[in-house]
Order: C-alpha cells, then structure tokens, then sequence
C-alpha cells in the first residue's frame, strides 16, 4: 500500500521527516506522535502536496505527485480548514466530486449519500459558515469518502467533534475497515486510534519510532524499565522473596499489594511462577504500568530520548 525508501524531507534547515523506511501492506494503521512530530509532513507526502528532498515515496506503486489516476484511489480528510464560507456543504462535497470527473448528476448523488454516512442530510442546504467546528469536520469527511476510494488518509479527524460525534466518527471508520478498505489515521490521542485499530505507526522528530501491533511493540520492550502490582495475600512474604531474588530497583508493600520497580521485566516473568510454586504465595492480580497504549508511546519515547538504555 504505502513505501517510502530512505525519505528526508527538509524545509530549509528543519527536519520535517528524516530518512524514513517504510514497507505498508494493505490495512489500517494509526499514526502516533505529538504535536510537531511530522504527521502531517508525513501525509503530505503521500498525497504528493510535496515531493522529498531524499528518497522517493510510492502509494499502491506510484508516485503521488501529481498523479490524477492515483487520487481516484486516495481520500484525505486535512488537519486544515479549506472551506468556503459562502457555499453549503452539498455544494463543496459535490464540486469536490467533479474534480475528479464526475458529471454533475453523479457528483450531487455521491455527496448526498456521502453527507448522510456522516450525519449532515439535515444540514447540507446550509452555507458552511453557519456550521459550527464538528459539523465542518464532518463536511470534510464527507468529501474525502464521497468518491469511494480504495484508501482513505485522514489528519486528526476527531477535532472539534463532541463525544457523541467522536463516536460516531470511530463506528464510522471501523465499518470502513470491515468493508475491506485502507486507512491512515494520524492523531497525537492515542486512545482515539486504539478504539479503531491495534496496527500503529510511531514517529517524532520525523523519524519512525515503531511500528507494528501494539502486542508486537510490547514484545520488543518486555525488558525496558517497568513497574509492576501484585495482589496477595502475603504481601510481605512476596516482598522478601523478590528481595532476595535481586530483580526489584525499589519496592514498596501496602493493602494486600507489592509494587515494584524492575529494569528486568522479561526475567521476572519468565522465573516468577517458579518462585511462587516453591513458596506456596499465590497471586490473585498482576498488571504493568506499560500495559496501555499510552505507557506504551511513553516508554518509545524514552528510549528514543535515551533515557533507557
């Protein structure tokens, strides 16, 4: 679906995305990283509103730049506005519609079905200044799917939506996912892509930080620092017993629970079962600090910072 071979992209002395390799099969990923991380360098790139200063970038095979066959295939919603004031949203999706080709009477179906998957039927007669920051969104979603393309990019999509409508939002995005269809997500909240899809992309300073399932990132850092809760009923029993095995950095014992600092997670786990067995301690909950998707980007970027060696 997506390559990138060795892509730098600078804008005078600024590093917008740096010496990025990337193989994408067909899917949907999540595009993870803070504000000024690169994303939206990123996507532009796909889409072909820029070129790179190194390395080249193929979507489904082709360059983006200025490929009218390829933006048939490609929808992208913007982080941007881009709206015209003056005009309802029928009329924009629908014009919108016939840049790519279509005649007038088909472009006006499409936008009408599109404006009706995102919940603005009732609104669509309405000039674009009346809406307020959600319904624009909204109108912004609509055009990028109105022509039904193979793989849809879109740019922090959940801003100014209310909580019923980033809702909406991830219904709607996860029955474009089970209908067979690509997406590109880019966000800096992580739990707005981890409710839509598991596969993710992590990038800051323009570089790619991981990617893969959140189960697979995990994996790699089974050994990075961790802090990690157990409940028992032998709380100092347990204590002791891990002292004396030397796999805690700090530890401390409160209400039936040890919590521990370890830099050795992957030893723990693997050996823990055996101590507990010799010891007759059972264990009733056990969970990481590095459990959530969040931990997960924090404890990425960390290691990326060299805090954790």
């Amino acid at each position: 679906m997506i390559q990138l071979n060795s892509v730098t992209k600078l804008y005078g002395t600024v590093i917008g995305v740096n010496d990025m390799t990337l193989d994408l099969p067909a899917g949907a990923y999540g595009l993870l990283g803070p504000n000024g991380s690169g994303k939206t360098t990123l996507l532009s790139l796909l889409t072909g509103q820029l070129v790179p200063t190194i390395g080249s970038v193929r979507v489904f095979g082709q360059s983006p730049r200025n490929n009218a066959e390829l933006f048939h295939r490609l929808g992208y919603c913007p982080g941007s506005e881009g709206l015209y004031a003056n005009v309802s949203g029928l009329e924009w999706v629908r014009y919108l519609c016939q840049l790519q080709g279509w005649n007038s009477a088909d472009a006006r179906r499409a936008a009408e079905a599109a404006l009706a998957t995102v919940g603005m039927t009732a609104a669509m007669q309405r000039p674009i200044a009346s809406y307020s920051r959600g319904m624009r969104q909204r109108v912004k979603l609509a055009q990028a799917i109105a022509h039904d393309p193979d793989l849809l990019i879109l740019d922090e999509p959940f801003n100014g939506l209310d909580p019923i409508g980033r809702h909406e939002m991830g219904e709607l995005l996860k029955e474009w996912i089970a209908g067979g269809k690509c997406l590109l997500l880019a966000s800096h909240l992580l739990y707005e892509v981890e409710s839509i899809t598991d596969r993710f992309l992590l990038i800051n300073g323009g570089r790619l930080l991981a990617s893969g399932t959140a189960a697979e990132v995990h994996a790699l850092l089974v050994d990075a620092p961790n802090e990690i809760t157990l409940r028992t009923s032998h709380p100092h029993r347990l204590a002791s017993l891990l002292v004396e095995h030397k796999v805690t950095d700090s530890l401390h014992v409160s209400d039936h629970c040890v919590v521990l600092s370890t830099k050795h997670p992957g030893q723990l786990y693997e050996q823990l079962p055996q101590w507990l067995a010799d010891e007759k301690i059972a264990i009733t909950e056990m969970h990481s600090a590095d459990e959530s998707l969040q931990a997960l980007f924090d404890s990425l970027l960390k290691i990326h910072r060299g805090e954790v060696l």
